[in-house]
């Protein structure tokens, strides 16, 4: 037998496991022997993987539709293929991938669907692959797919420095499109090197910063804070402008039902869609379509993934990394994720 057709019994798995709602130090390391993978799945060895917005709502509970407790964090990753079960090509072996996951990545090993891997090339590092795979593919697909805004158009990011609003950034200015980006002052200057204007987000006077900017409008807003403020955002638009909401940081530190800012927020955009002003509200989810048609969904994800990959390639994108922990350091690379001092993704490697 080819003995890449099969995962050695002997493969043990270190996970990072969220028991509960704790904080970070709450977190657990477990070792386990890998169960072989099934008909058409594969054994991935993580070579990256990272902390997202996604992992500090779940240990809050607080992630629209995350499994019940406890569970293994880690929403993507790029790995190395090590072993394959019935129905795998074996020639995956040894080949680098990407994958999303949307929990189970924070491990040193894994099984996933060999339908979901994204190829990597080569010449690309781990680290950068994975800032850009659910970060990458999101700005990609909200910029181009959802607003479609068009080169000399004029956008808002908010959030300019986390790990979604620095791509979206440079693949708006590398598309031709003004940015009007809000920080913290000290990501100020690396955002005016990127050509952003950039306006404190912590003035009270913040939309009022952005207006005196852009006093005719602007085509597109790109808001993953959601709450009472999302009317600000709205507002921002000039006829023709595009919302596109995606996520609910505002109410990330309240208690209860972890839908209902969801749903509140779907009610309002749906509210602004049926209104005859010629503006448009959008919430994107990455996951839209995956269950109506999981082959199309899955094309578009690779297709996007390569597109961005091309631009990191050619030096028109640089994945913005802010830090990187070892596996076995997790909760101090929680800890920074959640400080809001950094720009661009905590990323997790092995480690020795």
């Amino acid at each position: 037998m080819d003995h890449r057709t099969a995962t050695p019994t002997t493969v043990t798995a270190t996970e990072v496991v969220l028991p509960g709602k704790v904080e970070p130090e709450g977190l657990e390391v477990r070792t386990h022997e890998l169960p072989a993978p099934d008909k058409g799945q594969v054994v991935l060895r993580m070579e990256a993987t990272g902390v997202s917005f996604a992992e500090q709502q779940m240990r809050r509970g607080k992630y629209f539709d995350q499994p019940p407790f406890p569970f293994v964090p880690g929403y993507d990753l790029v790995g190395t293929v090590v072993g394959t079960g019935p129905g795998a090509d074996p020639e995956l072996v040894g080949r680098r991938f990407a994958a999303v996951t949307k929990t189970g990545a924070w491990a040193s090993h894994l099984v996933v669907d060999a339908a979901d891997l994204m190829p990597v090339p080569d010449g690309i590092d781990p680290a950068a692959a994975e800032t850009v795979i659910v970060n990458g593919v999101t700005a990609w697909q909200m910029l181009h797919r959802t607003a479609k805004v068009r080169a000399g158009g004029t956008i808002v990011v908010l959030g300019a420095n986390g790990g979604v609003g620095s791509t979206l950034v440079q693949l708006a200015r590398h598309a031709g499109i003004t940015v009007i980006g809000t920080a913290s002052p000290r990501h100020h200057e690396a955002l005016r090197e990127l050509g952003v204007s950039p306006v404190d987000y912590r003035d009270p006077d913040m939309y009022a910063r952005i207006r005196e900017l852009a006093p005719d409008g602007v085509d597109a807003v790109f808001d993953h804070i959601g709450g009472p403020a999302i009317e600000d955002s709205w507002q921002l638009l000039r006829r023709g402008g595009t919302l596109v909401s995606y996520g609910t940081a505002a109410s990330k530190d309240e208690e209860g039902n972890s839908q209902a800012p969801v749903l509140k927020l779907f009610a309002r955009l749906g509210a602004w869609n049926a209104m005859p002003n010629g503006k448009g509200a959008h919430f994107y989810n990455l996951w839209a379509g995956k269950r109506r048609c999981q082959t199309s969904w899955q094309r578009r994800m690779t297709e996007d993934f390569t597109q961005v990959l091309r631009l990191v390639a050619d030096g028109s994108l640089t994945p913005q990394i802010a830090a990187t922990f070892p596996l076995a350091d997790t909760v101090a690379a929680l800890r920074l994720a959640e400080s809001r001092t950094v720009a661009g993704k905590v990323v997790i490697v092995p480690g020795k």
